[in-house]
């Protein structure tokens, strides 16, 4: 006979850690996002991973989480009716994975995972703002986020994670953390939305330099961090996998930095703090689908390809003639493939369990991969299809553009009547304030105190 329902609290801890620490991810994505923008711009770009945070949880809650982890429809969407946010799930059976047989399931609360899960939602729609950034209206930015999470995310999360045509439910395509789900899905839409906006006023003719390196750093040191709970944390317990996890995360990242920035000191003749930090998220892309079914060597491999691969790939943009304002298309949809690919090259039975087809370079044939290339494409052509779509309707009805004035002039004012960087005098007399501080006195002839052109500054 079952025993009764009762909470792993070592599980229960470990995924609420986890939950924090991948919320992190989404502000450390917007100092990340933020630095690499231009300084009239970098609040509309915090502002559009923040706002995330505040939709995506209320729709996850509500009906996106049924939809995605809900009774399986059809190996298509989950039943909405299943965890509705009308309904409350604190009862001592109410334990993620529970069944008949094992009433104890995970030993996690359904709340402590419908967390978890939430946060994976948030950061997959805040990726795509970075693509459009300085030209996009945040009402359209808004109206768009929360169409493309319904119509996109939740049913690709489901297809990949919740018994759908694309994991366990048909396909049997593997995707640990999210990249199909979340790098693939995000890189795709953005590329979508990039196509409807059109390029940024004087794009590629004038320099669109990152403002603030030293905000890139600290973001991308938030991303890493946080990652460990987006990686490790998807085995939901604490076993040998977490721990494969998160070594391979970290040493996939790792040699993704110099990855990149091999190249940059082969093309460029010198390595860049951007460069670095570019190639860490690459890797953290890269390592994300694969993390669990990989040896670390493998992993470490990886990261090289990665960080070498998306370090060639951002300079497309140019030769392609579509404007990536940060290079989401050239870091997560690029590396969110290179990780899912890796999975039909690499992926190991010994490793993991789960794996049931061996990888190319390990034993196996070209089954795997096969099923990971077809996986990735699905997500490619349905993501994008739909956002481009939703794009175009925003568009052409309430506006997705800002006017060039309020482009040229800074989308922060316009759209927010906010500066991030406020250089005028703080009031009253004796030349207090920012000038002060900066060591200029009220009065300087304007050719000694004029601010640093933009193409400098960002």
């Amino acid at each position: 006979m079952p025993e009764a329902p009762t909470i792993d609290t070592g599980n229960t801890a470990w995924l609420l850690i986890s939950s924090a620490i991948v919320l992190l991810m989404t502000p450390g994505l917007a100092l990340f996002y933020g630095g690499l923008n231009r300084s009239k711009g970098v609040l509309n770009m915090m502002m559009m991973s923040f706002s995330a945070m505040g939709l995506v949880s209320v729709l996850w809650f509500f009906y996106g989480f049924s939809l995605v982890f809900g009774t399986d429809q059809g190996t298509v969407i989950g039943n909405v009716g299943d965890y509705l946010g009308t309904k409350t799930f604190l009862g001592e059976g109410d334990l993620w994975g529970a069944t008949a047989e094992n009433p104890s399931g995970t030993g996690i609360p359904l709340y402590v995972f419908m967390a978890f899960q939430m946060m994976f939602a948030i950061i997959t729609v805040a990726l795509i703002s970075g693509a459009i950034s300085d030209r996009a209206k945040f009402s359209g930015w808004l109206i768009f986020a929360g169409a493309w999470a319904t119509l996109v995310y939740f049913p690709v999360a489901h297809w990949v994670w919740g018994g759908g045509f694309i994991g366990a439910g048909g396909l049997e395509a593997l995707d640990f953390a999210g990249g199909t789900a979340v790098h693939i899905n995000a890189g795709a839409a953005a590329l979508a939305l990039v196509l409807v906006l059109g390029k940024r006023a004087g794009w590629p003719r004038d320099t669109m330099k990152p403002h603030n390196i030293p905000l890139v750093a600290l973001g991308t040191g938030l991303l890493w961090f946080g990652w460990f709970g987006f990686n490790a944390g998807s085995e939901l317990t604490a076993d040998a996998i977490t721990g494969l996890a998160f070594i391979n995360t970290q040493l996939a990242t790792a040699t993704a930095v110099l990855g990149w920035l091999l190249v940059e000191k082969i093309r460029d003749g010198r390595p860049t703090l951007v460069g670095a930090s570019s190639g860490a998220i690459a890797g953290l892309v890269a390592i994300t689908p694969a993390c669990a079914f990989v040896a670390p060597w493998a992993a470490t491999l990886l990261g090289v390809v990665a960080g070498a691969v998306c370090a060639l790939a951002v300079g497309l943009k140019y030769r392609l003639g579509y404007d990536d304002s940060l290079d989401v298309v050239g870091v997560h949809f690029v590396g969110g493939w290179i990780g899912c690919l890796w999975i039909g090259l690499f992926g190991s039975s010994e490793v993991n369990a789960l794996v049931e087809r061996e990888g190319l370079f390990v034993g196996g044939g070209v089954a795997g991969l096969g099923v990971q290339a077809l996986s990735a494409l699905i997500v490619t052509v349905y993501s994008f299809a739909v956002a481009f779509v939703l794009g175009f309707v925003i568009n052409k009805t309430i506006g997705f553009r800002v006017s060039q004035e309020a482009e040229i002039d800074g989308i922060d004012l316009a759209e927010h009547a906010e500066s991030a960087y406020d250089l005028s005098a703080s009031g009253g007399s004796g030349g207090g304030g920012a000038f002060a501080m900066a060591g200029l006195k009220q009065g300087t002839p304007a050719a000694e105190s004029s601010p640093v052109s933009e193409k400098v500054s960002g």
